[in-house]
């Protein structure tokens, strides 16, 4: 069955108020930063002082080898957790950063569509697993890492969330992925998550010197508004550098305007979360 076929599946009743936020990092278009973004948003996080369970729901497994969660650490992984083999609880890793957790991934994902076929409730999987996790306190933050694409994978995912916050790169056709994304949302909002919202759209690769990143920036705000992040993760070599060293960009050097850039993202995450989560109980 196709993906989009799969938004139209009749919702369930909506599940009570979860604990810990849970925000989908996704972009239907490949190249826009969005692991990138996922690992180190992940990492500003935990060292702004919150507990973060960081999902990896890619079959490349670039967040968990992003961490230096290699292969052999990997006893447990999403495909395990979705396919109903063990409760989400036991595929989460420590990763090396102090507040930082993670449920890796491998290519046995990318077989999920196909392997849970016509099975009821299967957009509902990763929601119903993650029920526990959530609820239970543990972690102040579950930030999903997507796969470039409209797949189970994804529906999954944004039907689990609370929000969506999109990498969106400072380059030509930056709004056409955009677009699409958009669409997806509204798909799922209107069949499967009704509370589904776009927290935010991050700015990346932004590059001050470059007229044509300056050019896109405006016309993503003139669009978007409020709804773009003030803060704009820079084109800078320190955060393409750190993945080879399984390291976040925090980690891998600290001082630079990349790592610099993503802990304000971090405060401004949190800052948005805060007011989401009063107007919903108002």
């Amino acid at each position: 069955m196709p993906a989009e076929a799969e938004v139209k599946e009749a919702p369930a009743a909506p599940a009570a108020a979860a604990k810990a936020p849970l925000l989908v990092i996704a972009n239907q278009k490949g190249g826009v930063g969005k692991t990138t973004t996922a690992i180190n948003l992940g990492t500003a996080l935990a060292a702004v002082g919150e507990k973060v369970l960081l999902i990896d729901s890619d079959p490349q497994g670039n967040a968990s080898t992003g961490l230096g969660v290699g292969r052999a650490k990997r006893k447990t992984t999403l495909y395990d957790v979705l396919m109903g083999e063990k409760p989400a609880t036991e595929a989460v890793v420590a990763t090396d950063l102090p507040g930082l957790y993670l449920i890796p991934a491998d290519p046995d994902l990318s077989g999920v569509e196909l392997e849970l076929g016509n099975q009821s409730r299967r957009s509902f999987k990763l929601r119903d697993a993650l029920d526990r996790i959530r609820r239970e306190g543990d972690f102040t933050y579950v930030l999903i890492d997507c796969p470039p694409s409209l797949n189970l994978l994804t529906v999954n995912a944004m039907t689990a969330a609370d929000a969506v916050l999109v990498p969106l790169q400072c380059e030509f056709f930056a709004l056409e992925g955009l677009t699409q994304l958009m669409r997806t949302v509204e798909l799922v909002r209107g069949s499967l998550n009704p509370a589904l919202e776009i927290q935010g759209v991050v700015l990346t690769m932004y590059d001050r010197r470059n007229s044509l990143s300056e050019q896109v920036a405006r016309d993503v705000r003139d669009h978007f508004g409020e709804t773009v992040y003030e803060t704009m993760i820079p084109r800078n070599v320190r955060v393409s550098e750190a993945p080879s060293f399984g390291k976040p960009v925090l980690v891998y050097d600290l001082k630079c305007a990349g790592s610099q850039a993503y802990l304000k993202l971090a405060r401004e995450v949190v800052a948005r979360e805060r007011r989401r989560r009063a107007k919903a109980a108002a």
